[in-house]
């Protein structure tokens, strides 16, 4: 008992929204997210503790060609991924769960689980806090590099990219190819 109310009172977990989403009997799609990466899990819940039915975290892009960085596509890539290894696994349905992060229309939580939607799960969400698709594709990304690269600044905030051999005003493209990399990874 008194492990709980010690994560309640160091602002771990809130166990109303918990308990609201162990309710449902779904597995949970868990996203957490850092500076560096995002890291989407499938947990099922279990008296036990939960069990993590299976995990991915953005840095696998990599093996799929990703250079771009831990960005709004970058995270649609990672929900794509985690919903194509869950679909492989037989997972048909999930929830959502955030945690204890804000809910911000258009973020990479929402486009990590617009990608596992396009991979065939099922999430009860609206359509509404979903990033566009072009913020998905990284068209932002170009137009701020087209901007950059006018004054002067591009190699300054683009350096890690350009490091990698991506041009950031190819995103898009860039992207489109590690999806489909992606996709046919996990051909049927």
């Amino acid at each position: 008992m008194f492990r709980k109310l010690k994560r309640r009172v160091k602002k771990k977990t809130d166990y109303y929204q918990r308990l609201g989403l162990l309710k449902s009997k779904l597995p949970r799609l868990v996203v957490r997210k850092s500076l560096k990466n995002i890291l989407a899990q499938v947990v099922e819940y279990k008296p036990q503790g939960d069990h993590i039915i299976t995990s991915s975290i953005s840095k696998e892009l990599r093996k799929y060609g990703w250079k771009g960085g831990n960005n709004l596509p970058a995270a649609y890539l990672t929900g794509l991924l985690i919903g194509l290894k869950a679909k492989k696994l037989g997972i048909k349905k999930v929830i959502l769960d955030i945690g204890l992060q804000r809910s911000v229309k258009g973020s990479k939580i929402y486009a990590l689980a617009k990608g596992c939607l396009d991979a065939g799960i099922e999430i009860p969400i609206g359509d509404e806090v979903m990033p566009i698709e072009d913020r998905i594709k990284g068209k932002h990304i170009e137009n701020y590099a087209k901007l950059l690269k006018e004054k002067g600044l591009y190699e300054r905030f683009f350096s890690q990219a350009l490091k990698e051999g991506l041009k950031p005003e190819e995103i898009s493209k860039h992207f489109e190819e590690v999806k489909k990399n992606l996709l046919e990874n996990f051909k049927e």
